[in-house]
């Protein structure tokens, strides 16, 4: 086993097929590979309050990392081992971005957020745990090329879901050789569904380790994530209501076409312990380009948990 650290200075706003990896590694080597993230795009808006003068990316994905034996068809494993921060986050609000744009208004809003001794100290008087999460974790797509800002891809992208975190595995449908894995978007810790667009966020280090489960991806619709304690199918679509369809149908299909369950038991399971929620606010579809904080589309998340998995 290798480890390897990739800077922050390979990160990029972006990913595409053809970008140059910067790192290969060998799926189920158990190589540990640890991606540094940064926070500049936090600080010039701390300094700026303007949109069109900041220079940093919004939201930079470091890598890409080829994987050895990642081929279109398979499932790329990325499991998150353990994630770092300095001792600072950000919290801040883009005038027009988020469910709490209203009530905001037009000026903007940065806070520094102390991070010390596993606590975000969130206002004077109230702080909480640190629970660490990646935003961003993507593969590259056969086409194209997938913005780190929004919105979520079959692949992967700014999914911004709490479960990306350490302890968990992401899987991820593989559309070129390699894979292609990025990884950037590090919150000290975040509301699910991240009503206001921007969490706690910081800089920092998130390792992981990876494999491939050959076929998978040919029967991923979008990503899932292993949690340990519960898996969670993603759904994308526009209307709303088709990401809802989509990530029980998700579920579904892992119980009856790769666990065996019978239709009949996963319909009975699934209506009395399968249960769905608006994941992250990056929406399923690009956004108009004159409002290109407002998602299109949602994520929807199905999840059951494994004592009801492990039973069937």
């Amino acid at each position: 086993m290798s480890t390897h650290l990739l800077t922050r200075d390979q990160g990029r706003p972006g990913l595409s097929a053809a970008d140059e990896p910067v790192l290969r590694v060998v799926a189920g080597a158990g190589d540990r590979i640890s991606f540094e993230t940064d926070d500049a795009a936090y600080a010039q808006m701390e300094e700026l309050r303007d949109l069109s003068k900041i220079t940093a990316p919004l939201n930079p994905v470091t890598g890409p990392v080829f994987v050895e034996g990642a081929e279109p068809g398979d499932a790329l494993a990325v499991t998150i081992h353990d994630i770092t921060f300095g001792d600072v986050g950000w919290s801040v609000y883009i005038p027009g971005a988020g469910a709490l744009a209203g009530p905001m208004g037009e000026e903007w809003f940065v806070r520094r957020i102390p991070l010390r001794d596993g606590r975000a100290q969130l206002t004077e008087r109230l702080d909480c745990a640190v629970e660490p999460m990646a935003g961003c974790v993507m593969v590259a797509p056969a086409d194209g090329e997938l913005s780190t800002v929004m919105p979520s891809y079959p692949t992967g992208g700014n999914m911004d879901l709490t479960d990306a975190a350490p302890g968990s595995t992401v899987y991820l449908p593989v559309q070129v050789p390699g894979a292609l894995l990025s990884l950037g978007d590090l919150h000290a810790v975040m509301s699910r569904g991240e009503s206001s667009f921007v969490a706690i966020e910081a800089a920092g280090r998130v390792t992981v380790s990876v494999d491939v489960v050959k076929g998978l991806g040919s029967r991923m619709r979008a990503p899932r994530v292993d949690t340990g304690r519960e898996l969670v199918c993603v759904g994308l679509g526009d209307p709303v209501q088709d990401s809802i369809d989509m990530a029980y149908e998700s579920l579904f299909s892992v119980l009856v076409d790769e666990r065996g369950v019978s239709r009949e038991d996963a319909y009975v399971v699934m209506s009395a312990l399968a249960h769905t929620e608006l994941g992250g606010p990056t929406g399923s579809v690009a956004p108009d380009p004159l409002h290109p904080f407002r998602p299109v589309g949602a994520v929807t998340l199905a999840r059951i948990a494994h004592e009801v998995l492990d039973t069937l």
